[in-house]
């Protein structure tokens, strides 16, 4: 695989050498999206010579099928999932601990106007690929490949795998993704802008000044095969509390709410004391909630304010959480709907749990007493390891370890 990687370096080196004279405004961002997904860029676009060479035609070849086989096997499935049980969305959508998924979002909350992603991983930036140093556009879509693997296999991130891929390269950050997926979602990229938030949540662009404590994002503008115009927020953001209650993230936040929330993978930092503000901001702030149980404990729901509808089959945490099973969880799960898609943790068919609550109308201003959210709820007991299913195993490195 090495020598078949120097050898496309060597061929991009002489094809850059060929292109570098062409100015960076010339491509634009959808093709730049496009070209990193491994799909066609529009005819004119200065990329087009880079699509001739082995190494992106492989590069498109391989998520073509990678992306094939995850819409038949989860993201068609889940749009369908929604379509019926999501009677009335609301026109926002938040993702907090969500990385750059836009993936799982977009086929969870399809009919969506705007997305709200927040996480703890840095923006980055997609420089002009026609001028990338030479042998290196090869290691580039590369890098791209392996920083997928793991959402592509299991539905996640693996945040530590994350953090060393999304740094690795010049293409570096969440914003490369984004653009994967937005355009591998079938939608037009149309404008991509960096902002900023001050601690009110006032919104800044260009050389604005945000002041202290500023959150950093990135606002992108896009459409779908219907033409209507969409937009895309992501955020690097701390949502520990200390993090939510000094800068402005939630007060922006607010101003597009109530939304629809979703929470997939969040490692139950939820349960955690630690996260109390954000965790009581999304019970103040959503009309829905769709998780798995590593998002918002169901002892920190008010039964008086939600419904519960379950879905899949609950089988407690994996190991790498010990301690956070929910007897309350289980019990509620004897009653639940089985679906035909693996998602969270528990990626497998037949072992994902997913929960949809949905706010009562006319109870926004129930009585916080008779809430325990701001409060961490007691570990309970684990399950006895005999009825846990196997762990989900870390993907090697390689290009072609999710079709194994």
């Amino acid at each position: 695989m090495f020598g078949a990687l120097r050898i496309a370096a060597v061929a991009l080196a002489l094809l850059a050498a060929a292109v570098s004279s062409v100015r960076a405004a010339d491509v634009t961002f959808d093709d730049t999206a496009r070209f990193l997904a491994g799909m066609q860029p529009s005819a004119d676009s200065p990329l087009v010579p880079l699509t001739r060479e082995p190494s992106w035609q492989h590069h498109a070849k391989f998520f073509d099928g990678a992306f094939a086989q995850l819409e038949q096997r989860q993201l068609s499935r889940i749009r369908t999932w929604s379509d019926v049980n999501l009677a009335a969305p609301r026109p926002t959508m938040f993702y907090m601990f969500s990385g750059p998924d836009f993936l799982y979002a977009n086929a969870f909350y399809s009919k969506a106007s705007t997305y709200v992603l927040g996480a703890l991983e840095p923006v980055g930036a997609v420089p002009d690929l026609t001028r990338l140093p030479r042998g290196s556009v090869g290691a580039t879509l590369y890098n791209v490949e392996r920083s997928l693997g793991s959402i592509l296999s299991f539905s996640f991130f693996i945040t530590k795998q994350m953090k060393v891929d999304l740094h690795t390269n010049q293409v570096n950050g969440t914003l490369p993704i984004l653009y994967v997926f937005l355009a591998r979602s079938g939608k037009t990229i149309r404008n991509v802008e960096m902002i900023a938030l001050d601690a009110k949540g006032g919104m800044h662009t260009g050389n604005d000044n945000p002041g202290p404590n500023a959150t950093h994002g990135v606002r992108i503008t896009f459409a779908g095969p219907d033409g209507e115009a969409r937009t895309l927020y992501y955020f690097s953001t701390d949502l520990s509390n200390a993090g939510a209650r000094n800068t402005g993230f939630l007060r922006f936040c607010e101003t597009l709410g109530p939304g629809n929330s979703l929470l997939k993978s969040a490692s139950y930092l939820l349960h955690k004391g630690d996260f109390a503000v954000v965790r009581d901001w999304l019970l103040a702030n959503s009309a829905t909630v769709i998780q798995d149980d590593s998002g918002i404990p169901l002892a920190n729901y008010n039964a008086r304010q939600w419904r519960f509808f379950p879905f899949g089959r609950y089988l407690g945490p994996i190991g790498e959480f010990p301690g956070r099973y929910q007897e309350r969880y289980a019990e509620l799960f004897t009653r639940a709907q089985p679906i035909d898609f693996g998602v969270g943790y528990r990626w497998r068919m037949h072992e994902s749990n997913l929960l949809l609550s949905v706010k009562v109308p006319g109870t926004e201003t129930a009585p916080a007493a008779e809430t325990t959210s701001s409060a961490e709820p007691p570990p309970k007991p684990v399950r006895p390891k005999r009825l846990r299913p196997p762990e989900p195993v870390p993907p090697p490195p390689g290009r072609f370890y999710w079709f194994r």
